[in-house]
């Protein structure tokens, strides 16, 4: 139950106000006046201040500072006999949640304490979500082991914490929302907002007053004022999904509001100022579009401050093994399934698909094969994928070759020559020239059958 400090000059109110918010179930203490209350407030975290306004020596709008100034999540409920409009106000600009006149109206007071409380669960809610989302994109849990992931990861790292304006290109399935959590989550708007608007979900007629707001009136169906993402993002992030897909009308606005640091909602003049840091992806070469003139060189720079690329899975394919192990013990989870890792022909078909959708097919991939999968394992028929005859597993003479750490080819030779020795161990041992319990282990660490 919440703790609750009733702050009170007169006896007979104070307590009466402690004995029946005790036998409601609060954890109540008391105070005679400010300056025992001061003390109480240093010593001892409250959810809830019930406070009288006048009293002697320190007086209920001192205290309330104070308690904010130790606590901004403590609500205050200032009460008072002395009611008026100059007071009230003062007390609500000093971050009281309620104000309440003598005689109290208990039904009243319930009313104004149950807000005040689930508006303290919210908040904590928030925090909370804030402080999950903060770790899911924490950059050292995005999951990329190869040497293009571990060079687009550092350079995360190094512009999070700036200001600048990021430009994410990556196919279509890569993570680039992934990409902008991190850059969000690990700067110092972090505490702020992460809005976040798909451009090419909104029609054209809509966007303008989905970016920047509209007045009442200013269109059909605009009943009421609404603020747009700019002012929702406000102290934080505006993620921009498929910035390419805008008018060029849009572009124009967009470039404005970048520029000058302020919009005016559709329908009004009032010039409003924002504060937030803007974080555009695309899916299609700019520079392209630039050609064909759909899209504003100017606001191509103006986004492209920092320019960051995700190569696609293709590309990455020493990432796919710890991609689909990590969904697996996700989505075995999830699905209440006792799958725990790959037959050796499902990791190798993994691992030779081209993936054109990319993380999100995969994602679903695995999905599937757990979904499917009647055993501990997924085997190759529990998974939806059939392999054109160009998608190939390099060969180890061929990895060899290639610019990769030594883990990554080492993976692939022992995952090829296991799929060219048909999953029969004992030969991919010889061949490898290794001995059959190496390969046990190896393939355990890599999350297949053993």
């Amino acid at each position: 139950m919440p703790n609750i400090l009733i702050v009170e000059d007169k006896d007979s109110m104070r307590n009466m106000l402690h004995e029946t918010l005790t036998e409601e179930g609060y954890r109540v203490d008391s105070a005679a006046n400010g300056k025992q209350a001061f003390d109480l407030v240093s010593n001892k975290s409250y959810d809830l201040v019930l406070t009288d306004l006048r009293m002697p020596e320190v007086d209920g709008l001192t205290l309330l500072n104070k308690v904010k100034e130790l606590d901004s999540d403590t609500s205050v409920i200032v009460m008072t006999a002395y009611s008026s409009v100059e007071t009230a106000v003062q007390a609500l600009k000093a971050g009281a949640y309620d104000y309440l006149t003598k005689p109290l109206d208990f039904d009243k007071l319930r009313l104004a304490m149950d807000r005040a409380m689930e508006h303290l669960a919210l908040r904590q809610e928030n925090i909370a979500l804030k402080e999950l989302l903060g770790e899911r994109f924490d950059r050292r849990n995005i999951i990329g082991g190869s040497p293009a992931m571990q060079r687009l990861l550092d350079t995360v790292a190094q512009v999070a914490p700036t200001e600048a304006t990021v430009l994410i290109s990556g196919e279509s399935g890569t993570g680039k929302e992934l990409i902008a959590g991190a850059l969000h989550y690990n700067s110092a708007r972090r505490t702020g907002p992460f809005v976040k608007l798909n451009c090419a979900a909104v029609t054209e007629t809509l966007l303008e007053s989905e970016l920047f707001g509209h007045e009442r009136g200013a269109f059909t169906g605009a009943e009421r004022r609404r603020e747009g993402r700019f002012v929702q993002a406000e102290g934080g992030s505006l993620f921009l999904d498929e910035v390419s897909e805008m008018s060029l009308t849009m572009q124009v606005k967009l470039l404005r509001v970048l520029q000058e640091r302020e919009l005016t909602r559709v329908g009004g003049e009032a010039v409003i100022r924002v504060d937030v840091r803007v974080i555009a992806a695309t899916n299609r070469a700019l520079a392209e579009r630039i050609r064909q003139g759909v899209f504003r060189e100017d606001l191509f720079y103006r986004l492209n401050v920092v320019g960051l690329e995700i190569p696609p899975l293709r590309e990455r394919r020493d990432d796919i093994p710890l991609l689909a192990q990590h969904f697996l013990i996700n989505l075995a989870s999830k699905n209440r399934k006792p799958v725990r890792g790959f037959s050796p022909q499902a990791m190798d078909l993994l691992v030779r698909h081209s993936w054109p959708g990319n993380v999100r097919e995969l994602m679903n991939a695995v999905e599937r094969g757990v979904v499917l999968s009647r055993g501990e394992f997924i085997d190759a028929g529990d998974l939806p994928l059939v392999l054109s005859p160009t998608e190939e597993v390099p060969s180890p003479d061929t990895l060899a070759a290639i610019d990769q750490p030594l883990d990554a080819v080492e993976r692939q030779a022992i995952l090829g020559t296991l799929s060219a020795a048909q999953g029969n161990k004992s030969e991919t041992a010889r061949r490898l020239g290794i001995t059959r319990k190496t390969l046990h282990q190896k393939l355990k660490k890599y999350g297949v059958m053993p």
